[in-house]
Protein backbone atom coordinates (compact mmCIF):
# COMPACT_ATOMS: atom_id res chain seq x y z
CA UNK A 1 0.00 0.00 0.00
CA UNK A 2 1.65 3.18 -1.00
CA UNK A 3 2.38 5.70 1.55
CA UNK A 4 0.01 8.17 0.26
CA UNK A 5 -2.73 5.72 0.76
CA UNK A 6 -1.97 5.51 4.11
CA UNK A 7 -1.86 9.43 5.12
CA UNK A 8 -5.25 9.63 3.43
CA UNK A 9 -6.92 6.87 5.54
CA UNK A 10 -5.11 8.43 8.60
CA UNK A 11 -6.58 11.67 7.92
CA UNK A 12 -10.31 10.17 7.28
CA UNK A 13 -9.34 8.52 10.78
CA UNK A 14 -8.20 11.52 12.54
CA UNK A 15 -10.81 13.51 10.89
CA UNK A 16 -13.50 10.71 12.21
CA UNK A 17 -12.26 11.24 15.50
CA UNK A 18 -12.17 14.81 15.69
CA UNK A 19 -15.63 14.45 14.44
CA UNK A 20 -17.01 12.04 17.15
CA UNK A 21 -14.83 14.35 19.98
CA UNK A 22 -16.78 17.53 18.82
CA UNK A 23 -20.33 15.61 18.99
CA UNK A 24 -19.24 14.89 22.29
CA UNK A 25 -18.56 17.95 23.24
CA UNK A 26 -22.08 19.30 21.68
CA UNK A 27 -23.92 16.61 23.73
CA UNK A 28 -21.95 17.88 27.02
CA UNK A 29 -22.64 21.39 26.45
CA UNK A 30 -26.50 20.54 25.65
CA UNK A 31 -26.40 21.84 22.09
CA UNK A 32 -29.75 20.79 20.86
CA UNK A 33 -29.87 18.47 17.32
CA UNK A 34 -30.60 21.04 15.26
CA UNK A 35 -27.57 22.78 15.69
CA UNK A 36 -25.30 19.62 15.58
CA UNK A 37 -26.54 19.12 12.09
CA UNK A 38 -26.07 22.74 11.45
CA UNK A 39 -22.18 22.56 12.74
CA UNK A 40 -21.72 19.50 10.99
CA UNK A 41 -22.60 20.52 7.83
CA UNK A 42 -20.67 23.47 8.34
CA UNK A 43 -17.43 20.99 8.80
CA UNK A 44 -18.89 18.90 5.50
CA UNK A 45 -18.60 22.28 3.70
CA UNK A 46 -15.15 23.05 4.84
CA UNK A 47 -13.63 19.82 3.89
CA UNK A 48 -15.23 19.70 0.24
CA UNK A 49 -14.94 23.45 -0.74
CA UNK A 50 -11.51 24.17 -2.26
CA UNK A 51 -9.04 26.62 -0.69
CA UNK A 52 -10.66 24.81 2.49
CA UNK A 53 -7.79 25.46 5.53
CA UNK A 54 -5.64 22.63 6.41
CA UNK A 55 -6.35 19.90 8.94
CA UNK A 56 -3.83 21.73 11.49
CA UNK A 57 -6.35 24.66 10.94
CA UNK A 58 -9.38 23.29 10.83
CA UNK A 59 -7.88 21.32 14.83
CA UNK A 60 -6.74 24.79 15.76
CA UNK A 61 -10.72 26.29 14.52
CA UNK A 62 -12.20 23.70 16.59
CA UNK A 63 -10.02 23.18 19.69
CA UNK A 64 -10.71 27.29 19.67
CA UNK A 65 -14.61 26.63 19.54
CA UNK A 66 -14.41 23.83 21.78
CA UNK A 67 -12.55 26.52 24.18
CA UNK A 68 -15.16 28.66 23.53
CA UNK A 69 -18.17 26.31 24.71
CA UNK A 70 -16.28 25.08 27.63
CA UNK A 71 -16.02 28.57 28.73
CA UNK A 72 -19.83 29.03 27.95
CA UNK A 73 -20.30 26.13 30.06
CA UNK A 74 -18.65 27.27 33.17
CA UNK A 75 -20.37 30.55 33.40
CA UNK A 76 -23.96 28.32 33.00
CA UNK A 77 -22.72 26.34 35.79
CA UNK A 78 -21.63 29.26 37.80
CA UNK A 79 -25.16 31.22 37.06
CA UNK A 80 -26.74 27.76 37.35
CA UNK A 81 -25.34 27.54 41.43
CA UNK A 82 -25.51 31.00 41.53
CA UNK A 83 -29.60 30.73 41.19
CA UNK A 84 -29.65 27.67 42.99
CA UNK A 85 -27.84 29.39 45.80
CA UNK A 86 -30.65 32.47 46.01
CA UNK A 87 -33.57 29.90 45.22
CA UNK A 88 -32.75 28.27 48.39
CA UNK A 89 -32.78 30.97 50.51
CA UNK A 90 -35.93 32.54 49.21
CA UNK A 91 -38.04 29.11 49.73
CA UNK A 92 -36.22 28.98 53.00
CA UNK A 93 -37.85 32.18 54.12
CA UNK A 94 -41.25 31.18 51.94
CA UNK A 95 -41.13 27.63 53.21
CA UNK A 96 -41.77 26.57 49.48
CA UNK A 97 -40.46 23.92 47.55
CA UNK A 98 -37.19 24.10 45.38
CA UNK A 99 -37.02 24.90 42.06
CA UNK A 100 -36.62 21.91 39.65
CA UNK A 101 -32.96 21.57 37.44
CA UNK A 102 -31.22 19.20 36.16
CA UNK A 103 -27.38 19.31 38.04
CA UNK A 104 -26.40 16.79 35.27
CA UNK A 105 -26.00 18.75 31.92
CA UNK A 106 -25.44 22.09 31.11
CA UNK A 107 -28.54 24.94 31.04
CA UNK A 108 -29.89 26.24 27.99
CA UNK A 109 -30.07 29.58 27.77
CA UNK A 110 -34.00 29.28 27.48
CA UNK A 111 -33.32 27.43 31.08
CA UNK A 112 -31.76 29.81 32.56
CA UNK A 113 -33.58 32.74 31.88
CA UNK A 114 -36.95 30.63 33.04
CA UNK A 115 -34.83 29.97 36.78
CA UNK A 116 -34.48 33.80 36.77
CA UNK A 117 -38.32 34.50 36.00
CA UNK A 118 -38.55 32.46 39.18
CA UNK A 119 -36.44 33.74 41.29
CA UNK A 120 -37.68 37.32 40.47
CA UNK A 121 -41.28 35.72 41.13
CA UNK A 122 -40.08 34.57 44.86
CA UNK A 123 -38.48 37.88 45.36
CA UNK A 124 -41.56 39.96 44.98
CA UNK A 125 -43.44 37.45 47.02
CA UNK A 126 -40.73 37.79 49.71
CA UNK A 127 -41.20 41.33 49.90
CA UNK A 128 -45.08 41.16 49.60
CA UNK A 129 -45.31 38.90 52.52
CA UNK A 130 -42.83 40.56 54.42
CA UNK A 131 -44.63 44.23 54.25
CA UNK A 132 -47.97 41.73 54.93
CA UNK A 133 -46.20 40.39 58.47
CA UNK A 134 -44.23 43.60 59.20
CA UNK A 135 -47.59 45.45 59.33
CA UNK A 136 -49.59 42.14 61.20
CA UNK A 137 -47.05 42.48 63.78
CA UNK A 138 -47.79 45.95 64.53
CA UNK A 139 -51.53 45.86 65.08
CA UNK A 140 -51.03 42.96 66.89
CA UNK A 141 -48.31 44.21 69.24
CA UNK A 142 -50.95 47.21 69.58
CA UNK A 143 -53.89 44.75 70.31
CA UNK A 144 -51.59 43.17 73.14
CA UNK A 145 -50.95 46.46 74.35
CA UNK A 146 -54.74 47.37 75.27
CA UNK A 147 -55.65 44.68 75.96
CA UNK A 148 -52.06 43.87 78.24
CA UNK A 149 -51.71 40.58 77.06
CA UNK A 150 -48.14 38.73 77.12
CA UNK A 151 -47.23 36.43 74.87
CA UNK A 152 -47.77 33.32 75.82
CA UNK A 153 -47.14 30.71 72.75
CA UNK A 154 -44.55 29.60 70.80
CA UNK A 155 -46.36 31.24 68.31
CA UNK A 156 -46.62 34.68 69.96
CA UNK A 157 -42.97 34.64 71.04
CA UNK A 158 -41.76 34.09 67.38
CA UNK A 159 -44.38 37.08 66.36
CA UNK A 160 -43.53 39.83 68.67
CA UNK A 161 -39.98 38.70 70.39
CA UNK A 162 -38.13 37.48 67.60
CA UNK A 163 -36.09 39.07 64.50
CA UNK A 164 -38.57 39.75 61.94
CA UNK A 165 -35.93 38.35 58.78
CA UNK A 166 -35.96 34.66 61.71
CA UNK A 167 -39.70 34.75 60.74
CA UNK A 168 -40.77 32.01 58.45
CA UNK A 169 -43.25 33.78 55.76
CA UNK A 170 -45.32 31.13 54.75
CA UNK A 171 -48.91 30.89 53.34
CA UNK A 172 -49.85 29.00 56.68
CA UNK A 173 -47.70 31.46 58.80
CA UNK A 174 -49.38 34.46 57.34
CA UNK A 175 -53.04 33.03 57.96
CA UNK A 176 -52.04 31.54 61.42
CA UNK A 177 -50.94 35.72 62.26
CA UNK A 178 -54.39 37.16 60.49
CA UNK A 179 -56.54 34.68 62.80
CA UNK A 180 -54.18 35.94 65.66
CA UNK A 181 -54.98 39.48 65.17
CA UNK A 182 -58.78 38.94 64.32
CA UNK A 183 -58.95 37.55 68.23
CA UNK A 184 -57.54 40.29 69.78
CA UNK A 185 -59.04 42.68 67.55
CA UNK A 186 -62.10 40.53 68.71
CA UNK A 187 -61.02 40.58 72.38
CA UNK A 188 -60.22 44.65 72.01
CA UNK A 189 -63.60 44.71 70.41
CA UNK A 190 -65.45 43.40 73.66
CA UNK A 191 -63.23 45.41 76.04
CA UNK A 192 -64.59 48.65 74.16
CA UNK A 193 -68.18 47.51 74.33
CA UNK A 194 -67.96 46.40 78.01
CA UNK A 195 -66.47 49.58 78.61
CA UNK A 196 -68.65 51.70 77.01
CA UNK A 197 -71.63 50.00 78.62
CA UNK A 198 -69.95 50.83 82.04
CA UNK A 199 -69.42 54.07 81.54
CA UNK A 200 -73.13 54.42 80.67
CA UNK A 201 -74.19 52.91 83.78
CA UNK A 202 -71.58 54.91 85.30
CA UNK A 203 -73.41 58.03 83.85
CA UNK A 204 -77.03 56.87 84.71
CA UNK A 205 -75.90 55.98 88.48
CA UNK A 206 -74.51 59.68 88.57
CA UNK A 207 -77.71 61.08 87.35
CA UNK A 208 -79.57 59.13 89.56
CA UNK A 209 -77.64 59.81 92.79
CA UNK A 210 -76.96 63.29 91.84
CA UNK A 211 -73.28 62.78 91.93
CA UNK A 212 -71.34 66.15 92.37
CA UNK A 213 -69.07 66.75 89.33
CA UNK A 214 -66.08 67.49 91.88
CA UNK A 215 -66.43 63.58 92.12
CA UNK A 216 -67.09 62.80 89.01
CA UNK A 217 -64.02 64.46 87.78
CA UNK A 218 -62.03 62.27 89.96
CA UNK A 219 -62.83 59.23 87.64
CA UNK A 220 -62.46 61.54 84.46
CA UNK A 221 -59.19 59.64 83.67
CA UNK A 222 -61.03 56.31 83.47
CA UNK A 223 -63.82 57.31 81.00
CA UNK A 224 -62.18 56.69 77.84
CA UNK A 225 -60.01 54.00 76.81
CA UNK A 226 -60.34 50.25 76.97
CA UNK A 227 -56.78 48.69 78.49
CA UNK A 228 -57.72 45.91 81.41
CA UNK A 229 -56.41 48.57 83.70
CA UNK A 230 -59.58 51.14 82.38
CA UNK A 231 -61.75 48.38 82.29
CA UNK A 232 -61.14 47.57 85.77
CA UNK A 233 -61.69 50.94 87.14
CA UNK A 234 -64.63 51.13 85.27
CA UNK A 235 -65.76 48.13 87.05
CA UNK A 236 -64.65 49.32 90.77
CA UNK A 237 -66.39 52.34 89.65
CA UNK A 238 -70.02 50.52 89.14
CA UNK A 239 -69.61 48.63 91.92
CA UNK A 240 -69.44 51.63 94.28
CA UNK A 241 -72.05 53.33 92.64
CA UNK A 242 -74.30 50.20 92.64
CA UNK A 243 -73.69 50.18 96.83
CA UNK A 244 -74.49 53.77 97.10
CA UNK A 245 -77.67 52.83 94.98
CA UNK A 246 -78.54 50.24 97.37
CA UNK A 247 -78.13 52.83 100.02
CA UNK A 248 -80.84 55.38 98.52
CA UNK A 249 -83.30 53.07 96.99
CA UNK A 250 -85.59 55.41 97.15
CA UNK A 251 -83.75 58.54 95.99
CA UNK A 252 -82.89 56.27 93.09
CA UNK A 253 -86.49 55.05 92.01
CA UNK A 254 -88.17 58.04 92.37
CA UNK A 255 -85.11 59.60 89.50
CA UNK A 256 -86.07 56.93 87.42
CA UNK A 257 -90.04 57.62 87.36
CA UNK A 258 -89.28 61.02 86.15
CA UNK A 259 -86.93 59.22 83.32
CA UNK A 260 -90.11 56.70 82.90
CA UNK A 261 -92.41 60.11 82.97
CA UNK A 262 -90.51 61.44 80.06
CA UNK A 263 -90.37 58.56 77.92
CA UNK A 264 -94.03 57.81 78.41
CA UNK A 265 -94.71 61.54 77.31
CA UNK A 266 -92.43 61.00 74.11
CA UNK A 267 -93.90 58.16 73.58
CA UNK A 268 -97.14 59.56 73.85
CA UNK A 269 -98.58 56.87 75.75
CA UNK A 270 -102.05 57.15 77.66
CA UNK A 271 -103.34 57.18 81.14
CA UNK A 272 -104.22 53.14 80.93
CA UNK A 273 -100.94 52.32 79.50
CA UNK A 274 -99.32 54.51 82.16
CA UNK A 275 -101.28 52.88 84.69
CA UNK A 276 -100.47 49.73 83.70
CA UNK A 277 -97.14 49.46 85.32
CA UNK A 278 -98.58 49.01 88.63
CA UNK A 279 -95.34 49.13 90.10
CA UNK A 280 -94.79 53.00 89.00
CA UNK A 281 -97.20 53.75 91.82
CA UNK A 282 -95.87 51.18 95.20
CA UNK A 283 -94.35 52.97 97.48
CA UNK A 284 -92.81 50.01 99.51
CA UNK A 285 -89.18 51.05 97.93
CA UNK A 286 -87.66 47.48 97.69
CA UNK A 287 -84.60 46.16 95.69
CA UNK A 288 -87.31 43.77 93.88
CA UNK A 289 -89.30 47.24 92.74
CA UNK A 290 -85.66 48.90 91.84
CA UNK A 291 -84.73 45.82 89.44
CA UNK A 292 -88.51 46.07 88.28
CA UNK A 293 -88.09 49.75 87.36
CA UNK A 294 -85.12 49.43 85.78
CA UNK A 295 -86.39 46.64 83.48
CA UNK A 296 -89.09 49.07 82.21
CA UNK A 297 -86.78 51.84 82.01
CA UNK A 298 -84.43 49.35 79.28
CA UNK A 299 -87.58 48.47 77.94
CA UNK A 300 -89.21 52.02 76.95
CA UNK A 301 -85.80 53.12 75.77
CA UNK A 302 -85.60 50.54 73.57
CA UNK A 303 -89.06 50.94 72.17
CA UNK A 304 -88.69 54.57 72.21
CA UNK A 305 -84.93 54.38 69.93
CA UNK A 306 -86.78 52.02 67.60
CA UNK A 307 -89.56 54.24 66.72
CA UNK A 308 -88.28 57.50 67.03
CA UNK A 309 -88.30 58.79 63.72
CA UNK A 310 -92.06 58.27 64.32
CA UNK A 311 -92.30 59.79 67.52
CA UNK A 312 -90.18 62.95 66.10
CA UNK A 313 -92.87 63.22 63.67
CA UNK A 314 -95.98 63.02 65.79
CA UNK A 315 -94.19 65.95 68.41
CA UNK A 316 -93.30 67.67 65.17
CA UNK A 317 -97.19 67.58 64.13
CA UNK A 318 -98.80 68.26 67.76
CA UNK A 319 -96.27 71.57 67.99
CA UNK A 320 -97.70 72.12 64.39
CA UNK A 321 -101.28 71.74 65.63
CA UNK A 322 -100.80 74.00 68.76
CA UNK A 323 -99.01 76.78 66.55
CA UNK A 324 -102.22 76.33 64.70
CA UNK A 325 -104.40 76.70 67.05
CA UNK A 326 -103.02 79.57 68.50
CA UNK A 327 -103.01 81.09 65.10
CA UNK A 328 -106.92 80.59 65.20
CA UNK A 329 -107.47 81.83 68.71
CA UNK A 330 -105.23 85.42 67.66
CA UNK A 331 -107.75 85.38 64.40
CA UNK A 332 -110.56 86.11 67.20
CA UNK A 333 -108.87 88.70 68.91
CA UNK A 334 -109.90 92.06 68.00
CA UNK A 335 -106.56 93.88 69.60
CA UNK A 336 -104.60 92.43 66.52
CA UNK A 337 -105.70 95.19 64.44
CA UNK A 338 -103.88 97.56 66.03
CA UNK A 339 -101.09 95.80 63.83
CA UNK A 340 -98.15 97.14 65.71
CA UNK A 341 -94.94 96.42 64.05
CA UNK A 342 -96.36 94.34 61.47
CA UNK A 343 -97.24 91.17 63.65
CA UNK A 344 -100.70 91.10 61.80
CA UNK A 345 -99.00 90.64 58.17
CA UNK A 346 -96.60 88.08 59.89
CA UNK A 347 -99.23 86.04 61.36
CA UNK A 348 -101.20 85.85 58.53
CA UNK A 349 -98.07 84.81 56.69
CA UNK A 350 -97.06 81.98 59.00
CA UNK A 351 -100.92 80.71 59.21
CA UNK A 352 -101.37 80.49 55.46
CA UNK A 353 -97.91 78.27 55.79
CA UNK A 354 -98.98 76.49 58.06
CA UNK A 355 -102.46 75.76 56.86
CA UNK A 356 -100.56 74.06 53.85
CA UNK A 357 -97.56 72.25 55.83
CA UNK A 358 -99.84 70.75 58.40
CA UNK A 359 -102.38 68.39 56.00
CA UNK A 360 -99.09 67.69 53.67
CA UNK A 361 -96.84 66.43 57.57
CA UNK A 362 -100.27 64.76 58.27
CA UNK A 363 -100.07 62.22 54.92
CA UNK A 364 -96.44 61.74 55.22
CA UNK A 365 -96.96 60.59 58.44
CA UNK A 366 -100.36 58.03 57.60
CA UNK A 367 -97.65 56.85 54.85
CA UNK A 368 -95.26 56.24 57.57
CA UNK A 369 -97.42 54.64 60.31
CA UNK A 370 -99.10 52.45 57.62
CA UNK A 371 -95.98 51.35 56.62
CA UNK A 372 -94.56 50.71 60.23
CA UNK A 373 -97.90 48.86 61.03
CA UNK A 374 -97.63 46.30 58.23
CA UNK A 375 -94.07 45.19 58.97
CA UNK A 376 -94.87 44.75 62.65
CA UNK A 377 -98.47 43.94 62.21
CA UNK A 378 -99.64 46.00 65.28
CA UNK A 379 -101.41 49.58 65.54
CA UNK A 380 -99.09 52.56 65.94
CA UNK A 381 -101.33 54.68 69.02
CA UNK A 382 -101.26 58.25 69.82
CA UNK A 383 -102.57 58.77 73.41
CA UNK A 384 -104.14 55.42 73.11
CA UNK A 385 -105.41 55.83 69.82
CA UNK A 386 -104.73 55.24 66.28
CA UNK A 387 -102.78 58.07 64.60
CA UNK A 388 -105.63 58.16 62.12
CA UNK A 389 -108.07 58.44 64.64
CA UNK A 390 -106.54 60.98 66.88
CA UNK A 391 -105.59 63.72 64.50
CA UNK A 392 -109.29 62.93 63.45
CA UNK A 393 -110.57 63.80 66.37
CA UNK A 394 -108.30 66.68 67.20
CA UNK A 395 -109.88 68.10 63.92
CA UNK A 396 -113.33 67.74 64.78
CA UNK A 397 -112.48 68.98 68.96
CA UNK A 398 -111.48 72.34 66.87
CA UNK A 399 -114.81 72.26 65.21
CA UNK A 400 -117.18 71.61 68.19
CA UNK A 401 -115.28 74.29 69.65
CA UNK A 402 -115.29 77.18 66.89
CA UNK A 403 -119.19 75.82 66.84
CA UNK A 404 -119.71 76.48 70.45
CA UNK A 405 -118.04 80.08 70.69
CA UNK A 406 -120.01 80.71 67.62
CA UNK A 407 -123.49 80.12 69.39
CA UNK A 408 -122.35 81.78 72.97
CA UNK A 409 -121.50 85.07 70.83
CA UNK A 410 -124.38 84.94 68.94
CA UNK A 411 -126.65 84.01 72.07
CA UNK A 412 -124.85 87.20 73.84
CA UNK A 413 -125.50 89.08 70.64
CA UNK A 414 -129.24 88.00 70.74
CA UNK A 415 -129.36 89.06 74.78
CA UNK A 416 -127.60 92.70 74.36
CA UNK A 417 -130.44 93.06 71.30
CA UNK A 418 -133.00 92.67 73.77
CA UNK A 419 -131.99 94.12 76.44
CA UNK A 420 -131.43 97.62 73.95
CA UNK A 421 -134.45 97.33 72.27
CA UNK A 422 -136.37 97.13 76.07
CA UNK A 423 -134.40 99.85 77.65
CA UNK A 424 -131.99 102.07 75.24
CA UNK A 425 -128.36 102.26 74.71
CA UNK A 426 -127.87 104.88 76.87
CA UNK A 427 -130.77 105.02 80.10
CA UNK A 428 -130.73 107.75 81.51
CA UNK A 429 -132.14 109.75 85.05
CA UNK A 430 -135.81 110.95 84.40
CA UNK A 431 -135.92 114.73 86.03
CA UNK A 432 -131.97 114.98 85.10
CA UNK A 433 -132.30 118.39 82.48
CA UNK A 434 -130.29 117.70 79.29
CA UNK A 435 -127.92 120.20 78.69
CA UNK A 436 -125.72 120.98 75.51
CA UNK A 437 -122.34 119.35 75.53
CA UNK A 438 -119.16 120.84 73.99
CA UNK A 439 -117.59 119.67 71.16
CA UNK A 440 -114.55 118.95 71.10
CA UNK A 441 -112.14 118.40 67.88
CA UNK A 442 -110.73 115.46 67.20
CA UNK A 443 -113.04 112.99 69.09
CA UNK A 444 -116.22 110.99 67.87
CA UNK A 445 -119.57 112.04 69.11
CA UNK A 446 -121.10 109.29 71.22
CA UNK A 447 -124.31 107.97 70.19
CA UNK A 448 -127.14 108.48 72.64
CA UNK A 449 -129.83 105.87 71.54
CA UNK A 450 -129.75 103.00 69.92
CA UNK A 451 -126.34 100.81 69.63
CA UNK A 452 -124.99 98.09 68.25
CA UNK A 453 -123.82 94.72 69.28
CA UNK A 454 -120.99 92.47 68.16
CA UNK A 455 -123.69 90.75 65.80
CA UNK A 456 -126.61 89.73 65.77
CA UNK A 457 -128.69 86.57 64.72
CA UNK A 458 -129.18 88.08 61.11
CA UNK A 459 -126.75 91.08 60.51
CA UNK A 460 -124.22 90.84 58.66
CA UNK A 461 -121.49 91.98 60.81
CA UNK A 462 -118.85 89.29 62.21
CA UNK A 463 -118.30 88.89 65.83
CA UNK A 464 -114.55 90.67 66.03
CA UNK A 465 -115.08 93.11 68.05
CA UNK A 466 -115.42 91.27 71.22
CA UNK A 467 -118.62 93.41 72.60
CA UNK A 468 -117.77 96.55 71.61
CA UNK A 469 -120.63 98.81 71.88
CA UNK A 470 -121.37 101.61 68.84
CA UNK A 471 -123.67 104.16 68.85
CA UNK A 472 -125.67 105.90 66.49
CA UNK A 473 -125.09 109.53 65.58
CA UNK A 474 -126.69 112.65 66.51
CA UNK A 475 -127.15 115.52 64.27
CA UNK A 476 -125.25 118.62 65.03
CA UNK A 477 -126.11 121.48 67.06
CA UNK A 478 -127.82 124.74 64.49
CA UNK A 479 -125.80 127.56 64.07
CA UNK A 480 -127.99 129.39 66.45
CA UNK A 481 -127.08 127.53 68.99
CA UNK A 482 -130.55 126.13 70.20
CA UNK A 483 -131.07 122.60 71.64
CA UNK A 484 -130.19 119.75 69.15
CA UNK A 485 -132.56 117.90 67.15
CA UNK A 486 -132.47 114.51 68.16
CA UNK A 487 -133.16 111.86 66.24
CA UNK A 488 -134.85 109.64 68.74
CA UNK A 489 -136.57 110.03 71.76
CA UNK A 490 -134.86 109.42 75.06
CA UNK A 491 -137.38 109.25 77.57
CA UNK A 492 -137.59 105.81 78.12
CA UNK A 493 -141.14 105.35 76.40
CA UNK A 494 -139.61 103.63 73.35
CA UNK A 495 -141.88 100.78 71.66
CA UNK A 496 -139.96 97.85 70.43
CA UNK A 497 -140.98 98.05 66.90
CA UNK A 498 -139.66 101.59 67.29
CA UNK A 499 -136.00 100.38 68.63
CA UNK A 500 -135.94 97.65 66.20
CA UNK A 501 -136.70 99.97 63.02
CA UNK A 502 -133.92 102.29 64.34
CA UNK A 503 -131.73 99.47 65.08
CA UNK A 504 -132.00 98.41 61.52
CA UNK A 505 -131.89 101.85 59.99
CA UNK A 506 -128.27 102.21 62.03
CA UNK A 507 -127.44 98.56 60.46
CA UNK A 508 -127.83 99.82 57.21
CA UNK A 509 -125.86 103.29 58.00
CA UNK A 510 -123.01 101.31 59.61
CA UNK A 511 -122.81 98.46 56.48
CA UNK A 512 -122.96 101.31 53.65
CA UNK A 513 -120.60 104.24 55.22
CA UNK A 514 -118.57 104.04 58.91
CA UNK A 515 -117.75 100.20 58.63
CA UNK A 516 -116.91 98.77 55.31
CA UNK A 517 -116.74 95.20 54.00
CA UNK A 518 -112.89 95.56 53.82
CA UNK A 519 -112.49 96.05 57.75
CA UNK A 520 -114.01 92.64 57.87
CA UNK A 521 -112.35 90.90 54.98
CA UNK A 522 -110.33 87.36 56.12
CA UNK A 523 -112.22 87.29 59.56
CA UNK A 524 -114.15 84.01 60.15
CA UNK A 525 -117.12 83.76 62.88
Amino acid sequence: MRRSDVLAEESVLCLQKALTHLREIWELIGIPEDQRLQRTEVVKKHIKEEGEPTILQLEKDLRTQVELMRKQKKERKQELKRLQEQDQELCEVLCTPRYDVNNDSVPTLEELNQFRHHVAALRETKASRREEFVDIKRQIILCMEDLDHTPDTSFERDVVCEDEDAFCLSLENIATLQKLLRQLEMRKSQNEAVCEGLRAQIRELWDRLQIPVEEREAVAMVMTGSKAKVKKALQLEVDRLEELKMQNMKKVIEAIRVELAQYWDQCFYSQEQRQAFAPYYDEDYTENLLQLHDAEIVRLRNYYESHKELFEGVQKWEESWRLFLEFERKASDPSRFTNRGGNLLKEEKQRAKLQKTLPKLEEELKVQIETWEQEHAKPFVVNGQKFVEYVTEQWEMHRLEKERAKQERQLKNKKQTETEMLYGSAPRTPNKRRGLAPTTPGKVRKLNTTTISNATANSSIRPVFGGTVYRSPVSRLPPSGSKPILTSTCSGKKTPRAGRHGADKENLELNGSILSARTFKGLQI
